[in-house]
């Protein structure tokens, strides 16, 4: 397309201006089809000026198929149609196209087919059948592009309905465009373009397509810029560099690609293909004849068409590596490595073996080096499995920092990965080992697809990461029943937390030395509609998980403080309420928001409230856990280690971190059943408590037996079923009714 007939209104300078008075007064219409206002406005302001051939645009705007389709009755000679594909359904932009080529004849409006949902965009087949001129993503369309697509769009209306009188020569053209678009591939569509550019002008099929890459623009294009891409005729036989050292030709390309527009030579031409998505293209064409003028203006819209060819082959093939290869690593990824398998499958290969590599902490190790440098050991990893597992292996990428590995089992093991990867890698100068967890799956099972097997492959990754990270799980039927039923209890929680199926329950913790209560522990419990009771050990994981833990767990905190707040005001008691938090909530960036937006909704002292942590939170990055219980104590809350003795044998953090309380775990308290077994630990746990300065509770007591022999070690402090039961709020106000009745 040539510049200097594009003039936008906007610019200063004034040799591209054209005045007022100069301009025609029929303008190109523009019709612009889409259902989302902010897309009409966007096209206004990015047309806004645009004058071309001295004629300037009159924009028209429908919202729907039907008001489009309105418009086009009772207007003629619209220039251009912008339209979005999906609209009123999700095949409204192309029935339209039907109603605008077929019932209401509109051949030479061009047609812009625009979508902001690249799953959207039309097969090829679709193009052919309709004669959509060209498409585009919305997000792709710049100003500049948007000037460039409209532009090409109205050169091409305009030459077609100026040259009438070649109607024969139009139609071949739009025979050859649609023949071409129906080719995949830059060099299939050379091959292509010579044959229809010959039927076109009926010349001998002599000719060759070069592709000329950038140069330097100071000394400007070199024989060595030029490569052939495809050749017919004499042409064909010769070798490139022959084609290229051919004077005449060479000199027609130097002047084409220098000046960035086609050459007449006479007897011979070579056509100028600019595009923003790839190197120029130049074709040489053999003609043994002068052109007339119809041809010359033939030969333009021919190439106005062939641009947008050549600019869709390059998209076919970006898309296609970007659909089946990782951008980053250059490898297949996990769409390529499923396809891997289906073929495999049906060549009926025995004992293939799919495994998924995982590695350990990549996170941290992009937190703590930086993205570049998790970048590069992908890279790394990536080059030691292809160079070094056995031939024949298939490796891609399946995901961030996942690769997924196919071969013979004979060959191929979790052991063989976990040699090669624990190797040190040299990161920019530094060494760094990693590890890795691997998921894997022996295809014996015909019937199975390959994403099913990268799926089998999944479950068991995620089981030895769920068991320990660093080893290799190999799946199962078992595995992926259990997988099956915690995604239908994860689903069937969720559910009950909508419908109100989760209740909060309050067990009792009393002063042994006193027998009053001093205070409740929270507990969560599940009562599905037909009654039945869902163990707390059975959904508290999933929920963990899934990480639905979360929302839970802010639902237990305000139910927790809600309810204390009513008993306060009933009882005046000044009891301690023991709330547990996940680790996972404890992880959680908003975790220290929530409580202190739990806290402010209550008219409660905060010394009243106790959170319950497990071990396993107290073992992770300690100077986190350190800040994070500071703010904790800082708001005035309390913080316990629950079932303490049950985790981490490591005892330094108790001296290290801030803790007001030990409770001692059930299963200690369990084995204080006579006189001479059972009190070790829990005399350990207690007399510890003491030397920090800790309060120590006992849970799962149950009998007077265990109170006598704790009240024996000085742990004065206790709960479980022997004092009361968790119990909801109606049944421990009840309960509480009787016991400060009972207390006098």
């Amino acid at each position: 397309m040539s510049d200097e007939l594009i003039v936008f209104a906007e610019e200063e300078s004034n040799e591209n201006v054209v005045s007022a008075n100069q301009l025609s007064s029929r303008p190109w219409k523009v019709l612009v089809v889409d259902d989302d206002r902010d897309v009409h406005e966007a096209t206004k302001f990015g047309l806004k000026g645009l004058v071309f051939l001295g004629q300037p645009l009159e924009l028209l705007h429908a919202y729907s198929a039907k008001e489009a389709t309105e418009i086009l009755r009772e207007t003629h000679e619209v220039a251009v149609i912008l339209l979005d594909v999906v609209m009123e359904t999700e095949s409204a932009g192309l029935e339209l196209v039907k109603v605008i080529r077929e019932d209401l004849g509109r051949k030479s409006t061009r047609i812009i087919l625009r979508t902001g949902q690249p799953g959207y965009a039309p097969e090829i087949e679709v193009i052919l059948k309709y004669d959509i001129n060209d498409y585009k993503n919305k997000a792709d369309l710049t100003r500049t592009r948007l000037y460039t697509s409209v532009t090409a769009a109205i050169r091409s209306y305009s030459e077609i309905q100026a040259l009438d009188t070649s109607r024969k020569g139009l139609e071949q053209i739009v025979h050859a465009s649609s023949e071409l678009m129906s080719l995949h591939g830059i060099r299939e569509l050379a091959n292509g373009i010579i044959t229809q550019l010959a039927a076109l002008l009926g010349t001998p099929e002599e000719g060759m397509i070069c592709i000329k890459s950038s140069h330097d623009k100071q000394k400007g294009p070199t024989t060595a810029d030029f490569a052939v891409v495809a050749a017919s005729g004499q042409r064909s036989v010769a070798q490139n560099e022959e084609v290229l050292e051919d004077p005449n030709i060479m000199a027609m390309l130097l002047d084409a690609a220098m000046k960035r527009r086609s050459v007449d030579g006479g007897s011979d031409c070579v056509l100028y293909f600019p595009s923003e998505f790839r190197d120029d293209m130049m074709l040489y064409l053999d003609l043994h004849r002068a052109l007339e003028e119809t041809e010359h203006q033939l030969l333009e819209v021919f190439c106005s068409n062939i641009s947008v060819c050549l600019d869709n082959a390059t998209i076919l093939d970006r898309l296609h590596n970007y659909a089946y290869f990782d951008s980053l690593l250059g490898i297949p990824n996990r769409v390529s490595f499923a396809r891997y398998i289906d073929k495999m499958m049906a060549s009926a290969a025995d004992d293939q073996l799919i495994c998924l590599i995982d590695i350990d902490h990549f996170s941290g190790i992009n937190d703590t080096l930086g993205t570049n440098t998790g970048d590069e050991l992908l890279r790394l990893v990536a080059q030691r499995l292809t160079k070094n597992l056995p031939e024949g292996t298939f490796v891609s990428r399946v995901s961030g920092d996942t690769f997924g590995i196919m071969g013979s089992a004979h060959n191929l093991s979790p052991e063989t990965v976990t040699e090669l990867v624990e190797k040190p890698f040299t990161l920019f100068g530094d060494e760094i080992v990693i590890s890795t967890t691997q998921g894997f799956y022996v295809l014996r099972d015909a019937n199975v697809s390959g994403n099913d097997a990268i799926k089998r492959a999944n479950i068991a990754l995620k089981r030895a990461k769920d068991i320990i990270r660093g080893d290799a799980v190999e799946y199962t039927h078992e595995i992926e029943k259990e997988t099956h039923q915690r995604m239908l209890m994860l689903q069937g929680l969720r559910k009950a937390h909508a419908e109100h199926e989760l209740f909060m329950v309050y067990q009792p913790q009393i002063d042994l030395n006193t027998g009053k209560i001093n205070g409740l522990e929270a507990l969560i419990r599940w009562k599905t509609h037909n009654g039945t009771m869902i163990p707390p050990d059975q959904f508290i994981p999933v929920a963990e998980s899934s990480g639905l833990i979360v929302q839970l767990g802010e639902w237990i905190m305000c139910s927790a403080l809600r309810d204390l707040e009513h008993l306060e005001n009933r009882y005046a008691l000044g009891l301690q309420m023991g709330i547990n938090i996940s680790p996972v909530q404890f992880r959680h960036p908003n975790f220290l928001n929530t409580i202190k937006t739990e806290l402010n909704k209550f008219n409660l002292s905060r010394n009243q409230v106790e959170f319950e942590i497990t071990e396993s939170v107290a073992m992770m990055d300690i100077d986190t856990v350190r800040a994070t219980l500071k703010q904790i104590h800082d708001l005035g809350a309390q913080v316990a280690i629950d079932d303490f003795g049950t985790g981490f044998s490591c005892l330094s953090y108790l001296e290290t971190l801030h803790f007001d309380r030990l409770k001692i775990d059930k299963s200690f308290i369990d084995k204080m059943s006579n006189e001479n077994a059972g009190t070790y630990i829990p005399e350990m746990i207690i007399n510890l408590g003491r030397d920090l300065d800790m309060s120590v509770i006992a849970e799962g007591v149950e009998t007077q037996e265990q109170v006598s022999r704790l009240k024996g070690l000085n742990c004065f402090e206790a709960q479980g079923y022997f004092f009361g039961k968790p119990m909801d709020m109606k049944s421990l106000e009840i309960w509480l009714d009787g016991h400060i009745a009972k207390q006098g």
